[in-house]
């Protein structure tokens, strides 16, 4: 079992660093480059997006949960000053005020 954790641990290593490795720039289509700028975003949107709309699985029904009016607490926060920090702050905020404070 040893064996294969290092054999695979070596095997991750070097396809993750095998861009690394080369001295020159790895050749990339204009249209590549663009749409890489855009991984990042769509990344957080698939893994936050299903958390806001679906409880076990299924869709929210209720218009008193929580998360949605957390989102658009955060939305409405991050277009009016656009900072991370504070957009995270008065999401949970608004999310732990209507959860506990109302007993949503």
């Amino acid at each position: 079992m040893l064996i294969t954790i290092i054999g695979m641990a070596l095997v991750v290593l070097l396809c993750r660093s095998a861009f690394m490795l080369t001295r020159d720039e790895l050749p990339m289509p204009a249209w590549l480059r663009e749409g890489l700028r855009y991984a990042p975003v769509a990344a957080l949107t698939a893994v936050v997006a299903p958390e806001l709309v679906l409880t076990r699985g299924h869709l929210i029904t209720d218009w008193r949960d929580p998360r949605v009016f957390g989102a658009a607490a955060g939305l409405a926060f991050y277009i009016w000053r656009p900072s991370l920090f504070g957009t995270i702050v008065c999401g949970t905020g608004v999310m732990l005020a209507l959860r506990f404070g109302l007993g949503w």
